[in-house]
This record gives C-alpha cells, structure tokens and sequence, in this order.
C-alpha cells in the first residue's frame, strides 16, 4: 500500500467514523497531556531532590519532594487509566460500525455478489478486519497523543536541565522516523497478506463443517487434517511474519539508545568536569532522556499500527462499497395483485462466471391460481426461471410482469411479501421450532402457528418431541429428518399466507414415505394460489394445469400431462426415464 492510498484511508475513516467521537477524543487528549506532565515532573523533580535532599540535605524537601513524586504517578496512572478506557469505548463502537455495515451489505446484497465469494471471508471481514481497525483507533490514536506529548514534555526538561545535551538527544528522533517509515511499508504487505491467509483460514473450516459426514464417509480425515495443518502452518507464518516487523524496531532502537546513552555520558562527564553541569541537572536530564526512550519506540511503530488498521479498512470498504444492483426502491409503487397471473416476455439470463445464457429468449405465461410446472434436465435453466420471479437475480433482457406490471418498476418489497419460496435446500435457524416458523409471521400467535403446522402435517412429530414447539433444531435443523425440516418450512410458508408459491424441488430427496406426507402438505399449501412446481418426479406433477418443458434455456414443449406424453419426445424421454 502507497502513503498516498494509506492518507485516503485514514481520511475517509476519519470523515465517516472518528469525527463524530471527537468530544470523547478531546477528552482523551486533555488526559493525555496530563500523563505526558506527570512523567515530565518526575524527571524534573530529581534535579531538586538530588540538589536540596542529598546535597543541602534540606528535612522539609525531604517529605515535599516524594510526595509529589507521588501525586505525579497517581496522575499518570489515572489520567492514563480513563484514557485507555475512553478510547477503548470509541475503537470498539467504530469497529461494531463497520460490522453493522458490514452486516447490512451481506444481508442486501445481491444473490450472486453473495455467491461470487466464499462466507469465510466475510466472516474475516466481520472478526480479523474490524478487530485490526479498532486496534488503529483504539491503540493507535492514543499512543500518537500520549507519546508526542511525553516527548514534547520531556525534551522540554531535557532543554531547561542542558540545552547542549538536548540537542545530543535529538538525533534520536528522526533515526526512529525514518525506520518507522520503513517498516511501515513492509507492515502494509504483510498484514494484506495475513488477512488473505485468515480468509482462508475461517472458509476452509466452515466447509469442515458442513462437510463433516461427507469427510466421515469417504474417509478423507488424514487429508482434511493434512489441509488444515497446511492452512495453520500458513497462518502461523503470516502472524510470525507480522509479529517479526513489529518488533523488528526494538533491536534497533535499543541500539540507538545504547549508544546515545555511551555517548551522554561521556560529554556529560566533559561538562560536570568543566562546570557547565551540575550532578543535579545531570540525573534530571537523564531521567527525562529514560522516560523519553518508550514513547519515542512507540511512535516509531504507529506508523506500523497505521498500515495495519488501513490495509484491513481497504478489505472491508471493497465489500461495503460494491454497488447493490437489486435494492428496494421506496419510491417506486407497491405491487397491486388481483389473480397473480406471471407472464415472461423474451427474457434472457446469465450469470456473471458462466459463458453460457442459463435461459434464451424465455416467454411464458403463468394464469394465477393455477398450477405450472418445470421440468427438464439438470442444468436446463428450470431453477433461473423461478429465481428470478423474487427477483433474485435480474435479467439482462426482456421483463417478468405480475398482473401487468413490471417487477422491475415495482417497490421489491411489495414483490416478495406476495411470494412464498420452498425448496430442496432447507434453511433452519439453531432456534426453536416455534420460532423457525414465525420467521414468515413475527405477529403470528400461537393458534397460527399450530394450525399451520397441521396444514404441513408437521403437528404429528412436533407434539412428541420433548417441548414440542420449544425443540431446539439445532444448525440447519440437523436434529431432524429430512421430511420433518420439510414440513417445517411448509408449515412456514403457510403462515405467511402470500398468494404466489414457488415450490423447487420440494419433495426430491424424500422417501417414498415422506414423500407422501409432504406432497399432501403441499397441495394444502397451494390450494388456490398462483403455483409454480420444478419436479424432477414426474409423478408428482400429473394434476398440473400446464407443464412447461425446459431443455438448454428454452421452452420446448407446453401443454398438460396427457397432451406432452403424446406431442413432446423430451417430455416422453424424460417420463419413460424415470419410470425405469
């Protein structure tokens, strides 16, 4: 990272976070100024301590003198104390700031922004990134205060003790500038680098552990854990690496202080030799030179602190600032539905990592009420043609109406509170049963809750459960069967009561069995409404008003069962298949 990008960083973190806390700042600051005048008077106290206790031996100095020492120190450390604690408070609400925003980005995204990018690496946004911009707040910002002022105090004391010595002393601070800048470059690089291994980190174990029966099965643990011994062994590198640039000053400085302290005392014993120096002065000043030594490390590695908090910054602005493409537009009208009749005109549809349009020039009508099918092979397009109903995605050509009006020129809101989604990828929150289901409806009482559920014919295996409807599902529902989280999300569906349903693959990865059960919850649910089925059994669809048939992106056939099994060869091919 350029000094220049690492100024815009810090700028805009500035205008858009840091600026509205600058009271608690200020406050910070005063405090700091206060520490900075503590440590500066402890050093300046010994040149009457040493002058007035030990030379004049003078008893009321005796107990004036360590007493203020004391006060100084009590100041330092409860100046310092509220200082940390304030700045603390501000770095944690600017790092909870950007991982509201962060959240907020995730949660109105696009679909396919979404998919374009593992889930681990927004989670390191959310954790590793956030976590290094507070630390540039929090640590950073206090430090900067804190330590210019203890050395402007403290070079002060050194000026009054010997002004030559001062000067000697100087040299100190641009050597430390200068390596500051140095490492903070390298700092930058690494801590980019770290940030990438982290993402790496945190997405290969989310996927150890949704794939822990997958490993199990094909008994891949010795690799699995070969891979994550790779992705630690990384990581711990990264760490190293970052850890070895930070502390990379020290040897450094502690060299620099080694020989600026040889060469002090040799020209101090030259002036004390020549009474330019009297013993007094000389401890005084090499108190406040030994006080001086940590804040001036410290400023030497803010810079390093500085690229640190702005490399992670960059990474989250890259997800914070990615247009939303589907948004909700408050002032476009509200969907006005009568029979929640669909019709596609010539759309067209791709998605941004595939060559190849998922669906070419698809027009189709849906009559509301009614029930319309799609079937196809895998990978026909059957799936991008319900996706795009809630507008998950949006087409690159042509419209999708309901009851003539554009979706696109429709409030989104308005869109998807008519649209009720069931699919073969069940989504479970590790929550309650009860809960699981007034997703749909937050208001819903108890009543609607349990009517729904003898209309998905969940009722039955909720009510031997432990507690019922307080059953913990556990994360995605994994404490139950595959045709009791089916349920679940029907009954869900149900409550919400919306007039369109989009069933994708409700019932494919059921047993016969629960099968049977589902496909009887779901003709509860759809009774009435404006139904759009993909079934990959063609069994399941025989009452359809009209079969819609999908083969690469285009509509080959329509009609009804019995119409296609003696017009369409692809819808034939396809019945006869299954029943082999």
């Amino acid at each position: 990272m350029k000094f220049d990008e690492l100024k815009l960083i810090i700028k805009r973190l500035y205008q858009e976070y840091i600026k509205f806390h600058l009271k608690i700042i200020f406050l910070c600051l005063f405090l700091s100024i206060i520490v900075a005048a503590s440590s500066s008077a402890t050093a300046w106290l010994l040149d009457p301590a040493v002058k007035k206790i030990f030379i004049d031996k003078d008893q009321t100095l005796a107990w004036l003198i360590p007493l203020a020492i004391i006060i100084a120190f009590a100041s330092k450390g409860l100046s310092l104390y509220f200082a940390r604690l304030n700045i603390l408070k501000v770095g944690n609400i600017i790092a909870g700031e950007l991982q509201k925003k962060l959240a907020k980005s995730i949660l109105y995204s696009d679909i396919e922004t979404l998919d374009s990018r593992h889930s681990g690496k927004y989670i390191s946004n959310l954790q590793f990134d956030c976590g290094q911009v507070m630390n540039l707040v929090s640590t950073g910002v206090l430090n900067l205060m804190k330590d210019s002022f203890s050395v402007i105090f403290l070079v002060g004391v050194m000026f009054y003790q010997n002004w030559k010595l001062a000067f000697f002393a100087m040299i100190m601070i641009p050597l430390a500038g200068g390596l500051a800048k140095n490492l903070g470059k390298k700092m930058g690089k690494a801590t980019r680098q770290a940030g990438e291994i982290s993402e790496k980190f945190v997405s290969f174990f989310a996927d150890i552990f949704k794939g822990s029966k997958m490993i199990r099965i094909y008994q891949k643990e010795e690799s699995e854990e070969q891979n994550a011994n790779n992705v630690i062994t990384e990581l711990i590198g990264k760490n190293i690496r970052v850890a070895s640039i930070l502390i990379r000053a020290t040897p450094i400085m502690e060299t620099l202080t080694g020989l600026m302290i040889a060469g002090f005392i040799f020209y101090s014993g030259k002036l004390i030799n020549s009474g330019e120096l009297e013993v007094n002065n000389f401890f005084s000043f090499l108190a406040a030179m030994m006080l001086a030594y940590q804040p001036i490390r410290s400023l030497a590695t803010i810079n390093m602190t500085a690229y640190q908090g702005a490399a992670a910054a960059k990474r989250i602005f890259a997800v914070t600032d990615k247009p939303i493409k589907i948004k909700n537009e408050i002032n476009l009208p509200d969907l006005k539905t009568d029979r929640c009749e669909i019709k596609f005109t010539n759309v067209d549809f791709k998605y941004e990592s595939i060559k190849e349009k998922a669906i070419k020039n698809i027009s189709l009508e849906i009559p509301g009420g009614k029930i319309t099918a799609l079937v196809g092979k895998s990978g026909a397009g059957k799936s991008t043609i319900i996706n795009l109903i809630p507008r998950f995605y949006d087409p690159q050509n042509g419209f999708i109406t309901i009851d003539g009006q554009d979706i696109k020129k429709i409030n989104l809101k308005s869109v998807r509170e008519k649209i009720s989604l069931v699919s073969q990828d069940i989504v479970l929150f590790d929550d309650t049963i009860k809960e699981n289901i007034a997703y749909a409806n937050p208001s819903a009482s108890q009543e609607d809750i349990e009517e729904a559920c003898k209309f998905a014919a969940a009722d039955e295996f909720i009510m031997k459960l432990p507690n019922t409807y307080e059953s913990i599902v556990g994360e995605n529902g994994v404490k139950l069967s595959g045709g009791q989280k089916q349920r679940i999300s029907i009954a869900r569906a149900i409550l919400k009561k919306a007039p369109i349903i989009l069933l994708d693959e409700a019932t494919s990865s059921l047993d016969a069995e629960s099968e049977e059960i589902v496909q009887n919850a779901v003709n509860n649910l759809i009774k009435g409404r404006t139904t759009i089925v993909i079934a990959h059994r063609l069994s399941t669809i025989h009452n359809a008003n009209q079969i819609f048939v999908i083969k690469d992106g285009n509509i080959v056939a329509s009609g009804n069962h019995s119409n296609l099994i003696e017009s369409s060869r692809d819808y034939k091919s396809l019945y006869k298949s299954q029943l082999k």
